[in-house]
């Protein structure tokens, strides 16, 4: 299957922000991991996706209040049950934010299943995020 992206944008609001007036990680999480579990959802029911890891969210500045900010997210990678996505946090084109989620595929029990999903990359950009996602810890 070709790969997605998956867009979705959020204002930064005074509820979502730390004692430093910036975004709050936490928030940044939140939001993260909905990015992922929404592109991973593009290929299999999300009731059947839990999150088991998150590799890394890599801050490269703080976003202030009243940012709009994009999270673009990929399922990138899909092992025999597990599904990775890549998702970026950009603001007006540059990227301030990247990592990975692990989600796992499992059955109406909550026990993994194979959940069959072949990714194909189309682009050298594709490629190389797939083998970092290959390449990430399974701990």
């Amino acid at each position: 299957m070709d790969i997605q992206a998956v867009i979705t944008h959020h204002f930064v609001k005074s509820e979502d922000l730390n004692h430093h007036g910036t975004l709050f990680a936490g928030r940044t999480a939140e939001w993260f991991v909905e990015a992922g579990l929404m592109s991973a959802a593009v290929y299999v029911p999300a009731r059947n996706i839990v999150c088991v890891k998150i590799h890394g969210m890599n801050f490269t500045r703080p976003i202030p209040l009243g940012t709009v900010v994009e999270l673009a997210s990929r399922a990138i990678f899909a092992g025999r049950t597990r599904i990775v996505s890549h998702i970026q946090l950009n603001v007006r084109g540059e990227k301030l934010l990247e990592g990975f989620i692990t989600f796992v595929h499992v059955g109406e029990d909550g026990k993994p299943i194979p959940h069959g999903l072949v990714l194909e990359p189309a682009t050298p950009e594709e490629e190389a995020l797939q083998q970092r996602a290959r390449d990430l810890p399974r701990d």
